[in-house]
């Protein structure tokens, strides 16, 4: 039965102080009912004191089990409560409160801690019985709406273009309906780890790890999102769609961050290289065009001043040693000629 079908009962409960002082007060007049009882019966009146011991008695029972009913909800949790297997009601406010004895608070991570922290002291036991430790749980029956984070770990996955990339993720998610949350899946922290995985994965095979076209690197119009250059928008794209997946188990998120990109280890190396060629390629392009502009406004200079006229071979040849030794990754030594240069 889906949680559309069941009329969430959100209003508030009882006082459970109002409650208690209540009890204690019918808790001792129970007893003295049934000390009455026995103090007729004792002067005569056995049947009188017989039934006043056996109302006082099962008034007893009745208000020892009404303790049970009293409930303690810390700030920022949430109890949500079955009676005979059909929902009961949901408690969101912080408090002392008193609900049905008989109903009880269910929370897929506590059971699940509960159940592992059993199978740890049966293990144990089988090994070594004379050391069993006692159960630790740390997760609580109430279902917690703090907000709380979820390493995604690393993952490897394929980016558009087929390279092979790990990537990891955190995710900053909170319950905002803890009655979709118990009941419309089987465990919600189990279900947001998933749908993660799968949302990451989804996510990064759509772009690729970086531009591959240099040419898109001189027009920033045309450049694509990639996930090294525009982690933040595909952080948000990864946000948007893990939404829509956990909605539907009365989920939130607050936030997605990409926290580890890399080529994969297969193609790390190749990869470097030809982002190593492409840097050279593009300082050397940088260098050349500066050779060139200062090679030129030379000869327009010596041309201009009337310093010196050069025919074509010598203009040629003067280009020729300039671009050497302005394009050079190493010292030149220079050659000097004391006599005509004829």
């Amino acid at each position: 039965m889906d949680i559309k079908d069941i009329k969430v009962n959100d209003s508030r409960p009882m006082n459970g102080l109002a409650v208690l002082f209540l009890n204690i007060l019918g808790t001792i007049a129970t007893i003295l009912i049934a000390v009455l009882g026995g103090v007729i019966g004792s002067k005569g009146h056995v049947a009188l004191g017989a039934v006043l011991m056996i109302v006082g008695i099962i008034a007893f029972i009745i208000s020892c089990m009404l303790y049970g009913g009293l409930r303690v909800v810390p700030p920022n949790h949430a109890l949500v409560l079955t009676l005979f297997g059909n929902y009961y009601r949901t408690i969101t406010d912080p408090g002392f409160f008193f609900v049905n004895p008989f109903a009880s608070a269910v929370n897929p991570a506590y059971d699940r801690a509960r159940g592992e922290a059993e199978a740890k002291i049966k293990a144990m036991a089988m090994t070594n019985s004379s050391a069993v430790p006692a159960a630790e749980i740390t997760e609580k029956k109430s279902v917690s709406l703090k907000a709380m984070t979820l390493d995604n770990g690393i993952q490897k996955v394929n980016d558009v273009l087929g390279n092979p990339i790990v990537i990891g993720a955190v995710v900053i998610w909170r319950v905002t309906d803890p009655t979709k949350a118990v009941f419309n899946v089987e465990n919600f922290r189990d279900y947001i780890s998933i749908q993660t995985d799968s949302t990451v994965r989804n996510i990064a095979r759509l772009y690729p790890y970086d531009i591959v076209d240099d040419e898109n690197d001189e027009n920033d119009d045309v450049k694509e999102k990639t996930l090294r250059g525009s982690s933040l928008e595909i952080a948000e794209s990864m946000k948007v769609e893990l939404e829509k997946r956990v909605e539907f188990a009365g989920l939130a998120i607050e936030e997605v961050r990409i926290t580890h990109l890399a080529y994969s280890e297969e193609i790390a190396a190749a990869m470097l290289q030809r982002q190593q060629a492409a840097a050279i390629i593009a300082a050397r392009k940088k260098i050349v065009d500066g050779a060139v502009s200062m090679v030129k406004m030379a000869i327009d200079s010596l041309s201009e001043e009337q310093i010196v006229l050069l025919d074509e071979e010598r203009k040629a040849q003067m280009v020729s040693n300039l671009l050497v030794v302005l394009c050079s990754n190493k010292d030149t030594q220079p050659i000097v000629n004391s006599g005509s240069i004829y």
